[in-house]
């Protein structure tokens, strides 16, 4: 039975899926005497965490019960108090946790006090690893101090994402499309290029129709602010648009950029281009866990050129199109001999509709 209590626990974590950043989603069960008798999931930072919610449901009930929660229970006051003392406040006799905080001011610490006080706590190994992908971008950010990041790109089948002419339409299916939202709204930012921009005219916005802890953050990739101020894009800023520009930009552009509702930053690197890393750092500080790219091949180059990209989502296509003109999934220099090839490993297959899948693996950073 305790295996079928941890997965409803996990199950209720993923409601909180795109609700809870920068916090990780939870989810929490009471049980007493073979019956649930407490739920709980958490949403939106600062509000309760998911073993208080669950605590609540069980009132009196849980006294003498066992929690099975999915991440380790915090111990450190922040926006809200520490679930370790809410536990042993309720009598709670026994816990168990699917995986420990990676956050350096929990980091076992949890356990630790509740075993002090008498709980018993165990790690429930089985489900370890799914509570972890359940926060992945919470996992990375808390060990690497900056936000994960995925290119997600939709392609033919011979890896191509643009034609040399007319892309009227869609590479991928409505199933896919309606996927990619679902990806977006998981995560807290997205990012392109200007070429993209100027070529799409697009809004990269969360269409799930899912409510969100906070607006996705939309960031454009253009060392001269270029972008258009009758753009989607800018014109439908509404603090959630940053473009990222370079000290050689005019300030007047900055300046309409900004009066447009466009935040802008300037983040300076090589060649007079914008500096990737200036970006993740940006974000780390505002703690933004997750960067989707939905960008063209030189964006997506850069990325993983510069050991930026930690993952890739490709979403393949029944079709080809062939030529030397069309352009590849990343493009730039590329590697020169297959022996210096960027590696992958962790590859996963996810059936999308009947004739479309996407893989998803994660990018060797050695």
């Amino acid at each position: 039975m305790s295996d079928l209590y941890m997965k409803e626990a996990l199950q209720l974590a993923g409601q909180g899926r795109g609700r809870t950043s920068p916090n990780p989603a939870v989810g929490a069960i009471v049980v007493e005497k073979g019956k649930i008798v407490g739920r709980g999931f958490h949403t939106w930072a600062g509000r309760d965490h998911a073993e208080i919610i669950a605590l609540r449901d069980a009132g009196e009930q849980a006294r003498g019960a066992t929690v099975y929660v999915t991440l380790e229970p915090c111990c450190h006051h922040g926006r809200t108090g520490p679930c370790s003392e809410a536990i042993l406040a309720a009598g709670v006799r026994e816990v168990v946790v699917a995986s420990q905080d990676p956050n350096p001011l929990v980091g076992g610490k949890g356990i630790v006090r509740l075993r002090e006080a008498g709980v018993t706590v165990s790690l429930d190994e089985t489900h370890r690893g799914e509570a972890e992908r359940l926060n992945e971008p919470f996992f990375h950010f808390m060990k690497s101090g900056r936000p994960l990041v995925t290119i997600k790109a939709a392609l033919t089948l011979d890896g191509k994402i643009a034609a040399p002419q007319d892309n009227v339409g869609w590479i991928t299916s409505a199933v896919a499309r309606a996927d990619v939202q679902l990806v977006r709204h998981y995560s807290d930012a997205i990012l392109t290029g200007l070429g993209t921009v100027l070529e799409d005219d697009c809004l990269l916005t969360d269409r799930s129709g899912r409510e969100r802890a906070r607006a996705l953050l939309r960031i454009v990739l253009d060392s001269q602010l270029r972008i258009p101020l009758q753009s989607k894009m800018v014109t439908s800023a509404a603090g959630d648009v940053l473009v990222v520009g370079t000290s050689a930009a005019s300030p007047e552009r900055r300046k309409a950029l900004e009066n447009a509702g466009v935040q802008v930053l300037i983040a300076d690197g090589p060649g007079g281009r914008t500096d990737p890393r200036k970006v993740l750092e940006y974000l780390a500080r505002q703690r933004y866990l997750s960067l989707m790219v939905e960008a063209g091949a030189k964006v997506n180059w850069s990325m993983l050129d510069g050991h930026f990209a930690d993952k890739v989502l490709f979403y393949y296509a029944p079709k080809i199109l062939g030529g030397l003109e069309s352009l590849p999934v990343a493009g730039g220099k590329g590697r020169l001999r297959r022996m210096d090839a960027i590696l992958l490993e962790r590859l996963t297959l996810h059936p999308i509709s009947k004739d479309e899948f996407a893989v998803e693996a994660f990018v060797v950073n050695s």
